[in-house]
């Protein structure tokens, strides 16, 4: 990939650092005015790869669309029924509205010649518009105009002053920003009111204001946009609902707050946040990954839209989501049944299910949507007779989409050098692609200290639930994870069978602890510790880094940006 700003070329003015990720280069002031992180490259890295996959499957679905409707105009005038190309025209331009998101470029449709004899036509490639609304320095505006050819253009926003300044310096330092043939003018700012079109200028646009009322502004179909990606200091929840206000197109979701999404110490928070109840487990991870989507679906469900994950994963200290946005109401009324609330790992209560009726005399199948019995769980825990604790409601169905992790990979494969956590991002995604679409993984070794047991190798327990009939892959939230079909008494079951020829020192367990009330049972079946050819050892031969260390000393979320307010504070009572 070219680049059109040589980072040796660059001069660094005094109080700045230069930053420079893959072709991108921004200034970053001494002065904390907008929020940088550099270990977000990953996130960044795999964001750039997701949505230029997701543009060009999107391109090829209207190609092909655009190639049935010529083959259908082509029947029809062949027989006489097309009207000519001047009067076509002329009705377009006195019924269609204007968009404010028009900037000149060609549509998808070509016409050269004066006649509908003599004319031409030929597929343009379908360019997108991407919404970044809170975009701090504009790194990742900045990477995505660069960066994926199908981009039309990028609107960067940020509420802060000094932010929108810093995105300024940037967009034109990487030569993405206005460029005129005449003398400049007031109207010729980079930077916007959020009440005013944007203008005309520049493959990143600024606008300085509310990402919510941005993202109202542009959910009508003369100025939407395609592409929403949120990437908040923290939660999300606040723009959600702006954001899937959007018809049709790609979401991309990022949130922080794992102590109130991974954990039961802000329950009450995360339920005001989310719509639902955490859980404190060691899958707590993939819960906080359900309770998001599940706040995505409710909220696009209120508009007539559904959601479909295409990627959704737990890296580091964050969520990251990307999930289509799809318009039609009846399927909004199928989404009941894809959210659950669960109790512990055991057990899970969908809140609805859909019965379809085949009609007697005409065949048709009719949905019919009803609640769900339950719930199906006893009072105390089966297995330890403990209390069992609800979390959610949360979503149920499916984290990814396999056809699109496999495209995503494919891209990755044949552009390697194009990104600089790619080695990372190629484990990670193998690992999300060989991912059951069950709820919920565990660790053998917590089960091992529920048991006061020796750990038992990981391939062993894999081996074990496959030589039972089950299904058994690793998660990619945690290093050392299973997933599987099989219910959590039937792992205990191949735990019961590991303590035979293991066994523990009773002496050494209390008489009121959960080991005895786990051990006190038998197992239902012997299990089969046999090596399993479809083990995940087996499958991790092929040498990736499935799973990141820490990237640098002392990361994490960081600290948010100092907007100004608390250096004035400080001057102030100097």
């Amino acid at each position: 990939m070219s680049d059109s700003v040589g980072s040796s070329s660059i001069t660094v003015p005094e109080g700045f650092t230069l930053h420079t990720e893959n072709t991108s280069h921004i200034l970053i002031s001494s002065k904390e005015e907008a929020f940088l992180n550099p270990v977000q490259e990953f996130n960044r890295d795999l964001s750039v790869a997701c949505i230029r996959v997701w543009s060009e499957e999107l391109n090829r679905e209207k190609e092909a669309k655009w190639k049935q409707a010529q083959e259908r105009r082509a029947k029809r005038e062949a027989e006489g029924e097309v009207k000519t190309v001047q009067q076509k025209k002329a009705k377009t331009e006195s019924t269609e509205p204007s968009n404010d998101l028009d900037d000149g470029l060609p549509g998808d449709v070509s016409t050269t010649g004066g006649t509908s004899e003599g004319n031409k036509r030929e597929y343009r490639p379908h360019k997108f518009v991407l919404l970044e609304a809170l975009s701090a320095t504009g790194l990742r505006s900045i990477r995505y105009a660069k960066e994926i050819p199908l981009v039309r253009f990028v609107i960067a926003n940020d509420l802060s002053a000094s932010a929108t300044a810093a995105m300024k310096r940037n967009v034109e330092l990487n030569g993405l920003g206005p460029s005129y043939s005449g003398p400049a003018d007031s109207a010729s700012s980079s930077t916007v009111s959020e009440h005013q079109p944007l203008p005309d200028r520049g493959k990143v646009r600024i606008n300085e204001g509310d990402a919510c009322a941005l993202m109202y502004n542009h959910r009508t179909e003369k100025t939407r946009v395609d592409v929403v990606d949120l990437d908040p200091y923290g939660t999300a929840a606040p723009f959600i609902d702006g954001a899937v206000q959007h018809p049709t197109g790609l979401l991309c979701v990022t949130c922080t707050d794992l102590s109130v999404l991974a954990t039961t110490n802000y329950h009450e928070k995360c339920f005001s946040n989310y719509g639902g109840i955490p859980v404190k487990a060691e899958y707590c991870h993939e819960a906080a990954l359900r309770l998001v989507l599940n706040t995505l679906s409710t909220s696009a469900g209120r508009y007539g839209r559904y959601i479909e994950p295409l990627l959704c994963l737990s890296i580091d200290f964050y969520v990251r989501l990307f999930v289509r946005i799809h318009s039609a109401p009846i399927e909004v009324k199928k989404t009941a049944r894809q959210v659950a609330s669960c109790y512990d790992a055991f057990y899970e209560q969908p809140l609805g299910r859909t019965v379809e009726k085949v009609h007697e005399r005409s065949g048709n199948v009719n949905l019919l949507f009803k609640t769900q019995a339950g719930p199906p769980v006893p009072q105390k825990c089966t297995e330890c007779g403990s209390a069992l604790h609800v979390a959610g409601p949360m979503w149920s169905g499916s984290l990814h989409n396999n056809g699109f992790i496999s495209k995503v990979l494919e891209h990755l494969g044949s552009n390697q050098d194009r990104y600089g956590t790619a080695v990372r991002m190629k484990g990670m995604l193998t690992v999300a692609n060989e991912e059951l679409h069950v709820p919920f993984y565990f660790t053998p070794s917590r089960i091992a200290g529920y048991f006061h047991s020796v750990c038992p190798p990981l391939d062993d327990v894999a081996s074990a639930l496959l030589n039972a009939g089950h299904t058994v892959s690793r998660s990619h939230a945690l290093p050392g994870s299973l997933k599987t079909d099989a219910t959590r008494q039937d792992v205990h079951d191949v735990f019961r069978s590991w303590v035979k020829k293991h066994p523990v020192r009773m002496d050494k367990v209390s008489e009121t602890s959960l080991a005895r009330q786990l051990l006190a049972k038998e197992a239902r079946t012997e299990a089969n510790f046999t090596r399993h050819p479809r083990s995940v050892t087996q499958a991790s031969k092929v040498k990736l880094v499935r799973y990141q260390q820490n990237p640098a000393p002392n990361w994490g979320p960081g600290t948010k940006a100092d907007t100004g307010t608390k250096r004035k504070r400080e001057e102030e009572n100097q």
